[in-house]
């Protein structure tokens, strides 16, 4: 596929290369990156600022791959569902597509019967970013259009994966030339056994009192509903499966788990611990921790095994989405926090992907 060029040396024993891997329809060339960080391994390329791979060790010591990808270019342009793409300009869903600013309404790309959901026909995961060596990973460059998908304003848009030792970390930054939504999200799946397998026994905890119930279009009602005697209560550690089909019509409706969770936070934009998933077998446990209020948990309900992977094809709930943002459809509910950026701030966020091993 080309030569692999070293980048330098990073700290520890991170050592980032870049290689081509291949072009769009329209001829740009997408890179990946590879970077090492003691026993981590992680594979990141510019189309969608994706992340293709992450290997890190279960008890034994063996390295698995704990996010569903592909390792060549291929089926990502072929329409793979965001699978560890950066997603943008908007996480989620926005109600008919739409949002009104100062007055002012703005219809969107409706790419979900009437909704718009993560950024439209050409979000941010159907895009080649530019990218720039770090000492510890990499920082990829997306200049949004004023107009495009809808959105207001040029977006000058920065997401930057860092590996360490422990840890996989995503730093997102932005400003606009005009008023406009931004709610950005990480969008892999993920599958602690190292292989596109049931994700039912994995074991979840999320940091969450309130969680925001949908509508038959997975559309946000406006209420946030306690958790307590609800088959959403993962304050403790629980089975995915436990009771993922038991039947309420909140699950019923989404197919399993596909709502927004929100985080007990002791301050918004604090960088807070937001859930535990734990895979007994292989020993692996990941903690994400993140500055934003929610944390979108989808469990794979739509896969159905006509993608396929390395290690085999991505059956239904073969891996589990754990996205930390916004609130969907936020720009038309004032009473959720507030996703607005003008031309005077600048969106920042935070990503931690911490991993270690139980006995």
């Amino acid at each position: 596929m080309g030569v692999v060029e070293r980048l330098g040396r990073g700290t520890g024993d991170l050592m980032p290369e870049s290689q081509p891997i291949g072009r769009t329809a329209t001829g740009e060339t997408v890179r990946r990156y590879r970077l090492r960080a003691g026993a981590l391994h992680a594979d990141v390329m510019t189309y969608g600022a994706t992340l293709m791979a992450l290997y890190t060790p279960d008890r034994s010591g063996k390295a698995g791959d704990i996010v569903l990808g592909f390792d060549t270019l291929a089926p990502y342009l072929a329409g793979a569902p965001c699978l560890g793409a950066t997603v943008g300009r908007y996480a989620n869903r926005i109600a008919n597509a739409r949002f009104e600013i100062d007055g002012r309404t703005y219809r969107l790309a409706a790419n979900e019967g009437r909704n718009h959901l993560h950024g439209g026909l050409r979000g941010f995961d159907k895009v080649v970013w530019s990218a720039a060596p770090l000492e510890d990973g990499v920082a990829l460059r997306h200049v949004s259009a004023d107009g495009g998908e809808g959105y207001p304003g040029e977006l000058r848009v920065e997401v930057a994966y860092r590996l360490s030792a422990d840890r996989l970390t995503i730093e997102y930054s932005a400003r606009t030339t005009k008023p406009t939504h931004v709610n950005l999200t990480h969008h892999s799946y993920f599958n602690l056994s190292g292989a596109p397998s049931d994700i039912g026994d994995h074991l979840l905890q999320i940091d969450a009192d309130r969680f925001a119930p949908v509508d038959r279009e997975l559309i946000p009602t406006g209420e946030l509903r306690g958790v307590a005697n609800t088959p959403f209560d993962f304050r403790s550690a629980r089975r995915i499966g436990a009771s993922i089909e038991a039947g309420d019509p909140q699950l019923i409706a989404a197919g399993g788990y596909d709502h927004t969770f929100v985080l007990n936070k002791s301050a918004p934009s604090a960088l807070t611990r937001a859930a535990a998933l734990s895979e007994p077998a292989s020993g692996r446990r990941m903690e994400v921790w993140t500055t934003e209020p929610g944390l979108q948990f989808y469990s794979g309900n739509h896969l159905d095994g006509s993608l396929v992977g390395t290690a085999g094809p991505f059956i239904r709930r073969s891996g589990l989405c754990l996205e930390p943002q916004h609130f969907p459809d936020s720009p038309n509910r004032p009473e959720f926090p507030s996703t607005l950026l003008r031309p005077d701030g600048i969106y920042r966020s935070r990503t931690e992907f911490r991993f270690s091993v139980e006995p």
